[in-house]
């Protein structure tokens, strides 16, 4: 991976917040991204990065540099900056975006300032009730330190910046607020397990329900960035819905999980392959459900047991 740091875990089982941030919190930083060139009217938007390599990349939220979630095709930033530890702050370039798993990716001349590039983990060994750290910079409060644990692994979520779900997302009750966008979430080791994005609130500020997009999806984005300074997602054109026992059982499907069609885009390759969709609302257990679609039972060599497990391949890639 072209921004894999040669950092290593810390040492030790135990999970200990104070090492955690001791090592880690050097390669949290503030974003400012400035919208406007009136220094009279411009704008300011206020988010955390991770510095990822030594090279000057730095990944943050699509949200954090970007208009994405305004309701038009997200546009950048006029200008950016990149404050560190010290509150020296330095310029950065946008190197891309993608709007489906909310991620942005910057960089900053390596000779600007000294760069202290923190690991990557594998989201998919995340668990459930594990305990995690996450550093940013809520309500401009820089390099704060905040714990909880794991909460649920593989969320749907509706997206901040697009019109398709964020899925496999990490849940925690680590509180999260605004400007903790685009920083990390730690694991016990203190490697970044996802990056924050987004809260589930009433009141606009944290109640326990953060989610954090997982690593391994901010990997494939960062990697395409790099290359192509966009990221490509397949399009199939379906909306699917969950097929359980108890319902395949009320409508009489062979199969007792999958994906069931709902609906298939108009000339979409979905429409071409023949794939149908379902044919009328039902209530079944309280809950209503499209009979009559087509099963989808894998996608990509991987069996389908829910629909947010599978929606990114049926839908976006």
């Amino acid at each position: 991976m072209a921004v894999g740091p040669s950092v290593k875990p810390l040492i030790g089982n135990g999970f200990n917040p104070k090492a955690i941030y001791a090592r880690r919190s050097p390669g949290v930083v503030t974003i400012v991204a400035v919208y406007g060139t009136d220094p009279a009217t411009a704008e300011k938007a206020l988010g955390s990065g991770i510095v990822v390599s030594a090279k000057g990349y730095i990944v943050t939220n699509s949200h954090v540099i970007t208009t994405a979630g305004d309701g038009e095709v997200a546009q950048p930033a006029d200008k950016v900056y990149v404050e560190f530890q010290d509150h020296d702050r330095v310029e950065a370039k946008i190197v891309g975006w993608d709007v489906f798993d909310d991620v942005g990716l910057i960089r900053v001349a390596p000779g600007e300032h000294a760069l202290a590039p923190v690991p990557l983990g594998d989201s998919a060994a995340v668990t459930v009730g594990e305990p995690v750290a996450a550093i940013g910079s809520p309500f401009g409060n820089e390099n704060s330190l905040v714990v909880g644990v794991v909460s649920a692994t593989k969320r749907s979520i509706d997206s901040l910046t697009s019109d398709y779900n964020l899925v496999d997302a990490i849940q925690t009750d680590a509180p999260i607020n605004h400007g903790n966008s685009g920083g990390p979430l730690f694991d016990a080791r203190g490697r970044v397990i996802g990056i924050t994005a987004q809260i589930r609130s009433t009141s606009g500020n944290a109640e326990g329900v953060g989610f954090a997009v997982a690593i391994n999806s901010v990997k494939r984005s960062i990697q395409q960035l790099i290359a192509n300074g966009s990221v490509s997602y397949a399009f199939v054109g379906v909306k699917t819905e969950d097929l359980t026992p108890a319902v395949a059982k009320r409508f009489g499907y062979p199969v007792e999980r999958g994906a069931v069609i709902t609906n298939v885009v108009k000339g979409s390759p979905a429409a071409t392959a023949g794939l149908r969709g379902g044919s009328g609302r039902e209530q079944v257990l309280g809950s209503e459900f499209t009979r009559g679609g087509d099963v989808i039972r894998r996608g990509d060599a991987q069996r389908i047991i829910s629909v947010r497990l599978g929606e990114r391949s049926e839908t976006t890639g």
